[in-house]
């Protein structure tokens, strides 16, 4: 894959900060609702995930070869990037924030993904998916809790949602704070 022909394509102001280190970027928003350009590029969905099964460890980089609907249906295939410390997986393009371990646990036994995000599925329903980069950001037993409503559909913060979060949850809120750092940092590292 040539490098110099993608574009890294992100949800948020976070994650595009850290792509502009590998290449040229476009935010695309929380589910692609910033809109995908019809020309140009391929595409890179990256940024971080939330893991569907047990076992994916906070950090873990998924360098995905599939990405699926929530039946399982293959919205794209293809060849990992390449990335020296990712690990083969399979995304699950959702609509939604996925935050509740008992469909977490319903979606991987119907679809088979190993993570879940909002941008892979769109990216690969316009055919402009090149690969997925993904960092696991929280698992079923480590929610997002107040950190669901810490962004603004456009990818900006939502600061009025993220102190609401903290004082609904601080605990857990707090924890999920930590561990979207944890792999945000995994992200840093291969930029």
């Amino acid at each position: 894959m040539d490098a110099d022909r993608l574009i890294y394509a992100c949800a948020m102001s976070v994650e595009e900060r850290i792509a502009k280190r590998l290449g040229p970027t476009l935010r695309v928003g929380l589910g692609a609702s910033r809109g995908i350009p019809a020309e140009g590029r391929r595409l890179v969905s990256f940024g971080i995930a939330g893991a569907l099964r047990p076992g994916l460890e906070i950090g873990t980089v998924i360098d995905a070869t599939r990405v699926v609907d929530e039946q399982g249906e293959v919205l794209w295939e293809g060849p990992p990037l390449g990335i020296a410390s990712g690990r083969p997986g399979t995304i699950l393009g959702a609509s939604r924030i996925i935050d509740h371990p008992e469909e977490r646990a319903r979606l991987h036994r119907s679809s088979g993904a190993d993570a879940v995000d909002m941008e892979s599925g769109p990216l690969a329903r316009a055919g402009k998916l090149a690969g997925c980069i993904r960092a696991i950001s929280d698992t079923p037993d480590r929610e997002l809790a107040g950190l669901a409503k810490g962004a603004k559909l456009n990818g900006d913060v939502n600061y009025p949602g993220l102190l609401g979060g903290f004082l609904r949850s601080p605990l857990k809120t707090a924890r999920a704070a930590r561990d979207a750092r944890i792999a945000l940092k995994q992200l840093e590292a291969l930029a």
